[in-house]
């Protein structure tokens, strides 16, 4: 598809404002930026790609500090979409950020659960309403009933997934797409790990089904699905890696290649995949590491005596964002 009038974005040029910040905040956010030129991420040209990520920002609540706001704007500008995970109840630190990325970034999020086990979590879609646009379809995804042996009993599933995954359909230039996010419930601290990871192995499987079992629909909206989010997978050659691709779904060999997405670097919790079968040209994938082993450059400790590292992955995130450079023509 030609376009006449091409709106290119590319990285330097983020037309967001950060408004009057200290000397502290201008320092830390070169730092950042600096961090985050390392990842190449691709520019955006409008009607040719889109940047999509995920990341799981630790409890997203309203407890931030302001300068830990500017950087996590800054990194999510990077992007054109954001799946955001642990958003919580507390949606004052969102609208902060949003004040910072402009008023053309809108948002759409998921409720809470109303009991103790769902931790008070939703799941975000934040999105730069100039390039991506929603088209209607928003609901979480309730596991598959199983037939009762007897019919006057209830219909109810196998299991329950806790925090329900939050799917949503989107336009941007011609192509109209799916996005499906989980964070898969890691397990009860009186269980074993092998308790733990059995726990989620099911949940994936049922998920994986569930993700299958849609796209047969006939009229379904959206079988172009992205599927993305905290899965809590430690390895790609873990037992619940095989259990969400079973039927089909693939993930990007940059993302296969990657170091991993906790701050260690070698962990793979947080994963984008897709059915190659519908959606075909991802281009680049990668994660991008604002932390590098060293808290300190963005909160020095003559400005923030009592920060660790700890209270640093409250400030930004225990998880690094990943994303995928998808083409649109």
């Amino acid at each position: 598809m030609k376009c006449l009038n091409t709106l290119v974005l590319p990285y330097e040029l983020h037309t967001m404002d950060h408004g009057e910040i200290d000397a502290i905040t201008k320092k830390g956010l070169k730092i950042l930026q600096e961090r985050i030129k390392k990842a190449e991420i691709p520019e955006t040209i409008l009607d040719k790609n889109i940047k999509i990520a995920t990341w799981n920002i630790r409890k997203l609540a309203g407890r931030r500090k302001e300068i830990s706001l500017h950087y996590l704007a800054e990194i999510l500008s990077n992007f054109n979409m954001i799946a955001i995970t642990e958003l919580t109840t507390n949606t004052d630190d969102l609208e902060e950020i949003m004040k910072i990325l402009g008023p053309y970034w809108k948002v759409l999020y998921s409720d809470v659960n109303m009991d103790a086990k769902g931790n008070g979590e939703r799941i975000a879609y934040l999105y730069d309403g100039r390039i991506i646009e929603f088209t209607g379809l928003a609901a979480e995804a309730d596991p598959i009933r199983l037939e009762p042996e007897n019919e006057d009993d209830e219909w109810v599933p196998a299991l329950t997934w806790w925090r329900s995954p939050y799917l949503a359909s989107f336009k941007a230039g011609r192509l109209e797409f799916v996005m499906l996010t989980a964070h898969v419930r890691w397990g009860e601290k009186h269980h074993t790990d092998e308790e733990k990871e059995e726990f989620r192995r099911q949940a994936l499987d049922k998920l994986a089904d569930w993700i299958a079992e849609r796209r047969k629909k006939k009229h379904v909206k959206g079988k172009d699905m992205i599927v993305l989010g905290d899965f809590n997978i430690p390895s790609i050659d873990s037992p619940l890696f095989d259990a969400i691709i079973k039927n089909g779904l693939k993930t990007h060999e940059d993302i296969l290649g990657d170091k991993g997405t906790n701050l260690a670097r070698d962990k793979r919790y947080d994963q984008i995949f897709y059915h190659k079968k519908y959606v075909k040209k991802i281009e680049e994938a990668g994660a991008v590491d604002f932390y590098e082993g060293d808290y300190r450059a963005l909160y020095p400790k003559e400005d923030f005596p009592s920060m660790t590292l700890e209270k640093f992955k409250y400030q930004i995130s225990d998880h690094l964002p990943l994303w995928i450079n998808m083409n649109l023509e």
